[in-house]
Formats: structure tokens, sequence, C-alpha cells
């Protein structure tokens, strides 16, 4: 049975968010995080580099820097070694780019390639992106577009064209580091990532930390062409985008009609998806600002509202 949590912890089991947060003394807080999957690609060089961007994406979306990770690996006994090579590589290159030096790790052998990272990272206190801080008439803005678990998908089924895979892991490689630079620089204090709970899934982790609910426009969501394509063609859906559904279904609301194939693609999980920012009116000149001074591609897809913790969709 666990103690009650010492005070350092700023973010833990009682407050869930996306990473755990120590606070060292009053400048600097640790951020702890880990993720890792199977893969989601073929190639293994860009399944380590996807898998390395989706585990410090958990820091970046509390407004935490990463220094330091460890690699977590399963790997099959008949991988060749060679593959198991280009996955550690692509991690390796992948958090080099974002500054951070991989220390070592811990492998285990495994029926099916497993991969990811611990992330330790610095954030100051009073500087925190949390799921808890929305406010009604916040902007809310999605710094990638939606629809990598439908192309997955369609790959793992052998149905996705070369150029669309790849256009989904230009996506999935995609830092969020700017994001997440910009965000802190615009005074913003509300942020989650969207990965495996999808876009209505995490956007109602916010709204039910916040206590508020959130109005997603749906014309404004952004989606992947291809995903569409897929979506209303294949019905290319991961199971997990049906248990996105059946568990957050209940708590959204759809005030328009949307065939389902669209209603899936908002329940649809991302893989290294975008950062969900919640921008206060008054710091949107300065967010739009700063945003298209260093190119972060952005969608405003709705705002936050008054009232019991839900989502429409309209």
């Amino acid at each position: 049975m666990q103690t009650q949590a010492p005070a350092a912890l700023l973010v833990g089991l009682t407050s869930p968010d996306d990473a755990a947060v120590w606070q060292v003394d009053e400048q600097r807080a640790l951020v702890v995080t880990t993720d890792f999957f199977t893969p989601v690609l073929d190639d293994p060089y860009d399944y380590g580099a996807v898998a390395a961007a989706n585990s410090l994406s958990d820091a970046y979306a509390m407004g935490a820097r990463p220094f330091l990770a460890l690699n977590i690996a399963g790997i099959p006994p008949q991988l060749p070694v060679e593959a198991a090579r280009e996955i550690f590589r692509g991690g390796a290159e992948k958090a080099a780019e974002a500054g951070v030096f991989i220390a070592g790790g811990h492998t285990i052998q495994d029926e099916e390639p497993k991969y990811g990272l611990v992330v330790l990272a610095w954030a100051e206190p009073r500087r925190l992106l949390t799921k808890a801080a929305v406010q009604p008439g916040d902007v809310l803005v999605l710094t990638k577009p939606l629809g990598i678990g439908c192309i997955t998908t369609a790959l793992k089924r052998q149905k996705a064209r070369p150029e669309h895979v790849a256009e989904a892991t230009r996506w999935m490689k995609r830092l969020n580091r700017t994001a997440m630079e910009v965000a802190l620089e615009a005074g913003l204090r509300a942020a989650t990532d969207v990965t495996g709970f999808s876009l209505l899934g995490h956007g109602y982790e916010m709204a039910e930390a916040s206590g508020v609910g959130l109005r997603i426009v749906w014309a404004q969501v952004p989606i992947l062409d291809v995903a569409r394509e897929y979506a209303h063609t294949l019905f290319s859906f991961a199971g997990g985008a049906f248990d996105n559904r059946e568990f957050f279904g209940p708590r959204v609301v759809f005030r328009r009609e949307l065939a389902e194939p669209d209603q899936m693609l908002l329940f649809d999980p991302q893989t290294s998806g975008g950062l969900l920012l919640a921008v206060p009116p008054g710091r949107w000149a300065a967010f739009e600002r700063l945003a298209r001074a260093r190119q972060l591609p952005f969608w405003r897809i709705g705002e936050a509202v008054a009232g019991p913790p839900r989502i429409e969709v309209v």
C-alpha cells in the first residue's frame, strides 16, 4: 500500500497527467515519463525514430525540456541483428535531434518487437503545462493532423500505398518541441498530447481535469486526406479506436450528423500525435505570432466552454 505522496510530487497518481513531476527546488522540477509500443511501421529505423519521438512527447506536453533517456526494448531472438540495430539507431538519432542523451537501458527477449524510452526532463514549476488549467473561453489548438492510426492500420492490412505511409511517417517523426516552446513563450498553461486515446479521449481528459466542456468544430479539425479515403473505403481502424469510442463515447455529444467513418476518425488512436493546446483569448495574438515565426503548423479547432465536463462536436 502506498503512503501519502510527498509534497515534492507535484503531479502523480492523485492528479494524473502526461508525466510525473517532482519539484527539486523553487526553480526546477524533474519530469519523468516512459512509453513503448510494438511496431507501427515496417522500416526498423523509422519505427525506432517514431517510438522515440512519441516517448519524448509526454515531456513536451508538460512544458519540460528532456535531457536524458534510457532505452526500453523487447527483441525477438529471431529478429536479424541488423534490424535491431536500426531500431536503436533510429531512436538514438531522434533523441539526439531533441538534445537528449541515451545513457543505457534494458532489453529483454520477447515474441514481438517493443521499443521506447524512459525520459527525464527539466521544467519550471510555475510554468508547467497541465491538463487541469483550461478555462472557459480558451481557444483549442491542434498541432498535427489526425488520421495516423487509420493509415498505419491500412499498412498492417497491406493496403496502404508507400507515399501515404511516408506522409504519416513524416508527421510521426516530427518532435513536439517547437509546439512546447511556442506554448511556453506565449504564456500558455494547459496542454496534452494526442496519442492512443484519440483527440476525443485526450480532449475529455482535459475537460474532466479542468472542470469545463470542450466544443470542437468538425470542419476545422485537420485530418490527412488519405486517412479520410482509407476510413471511408476500407474502414481502416485499429481495435483501439473502437475501445476509445466505447469508453469515451458517452462523454461526447455529436451536435451535427457525421457518417460513422468520420466519427471514428475522432476516436482514432494517434502515434506521436500533436499537442492539444488551450490558448486564453488574451494570449491568442502572441501565440499566433510566435507560431508563424517558428513555422509551427497549427489548427484552431474549437473552444472551452463553461459547463459539465464533456465534448460537443458541432
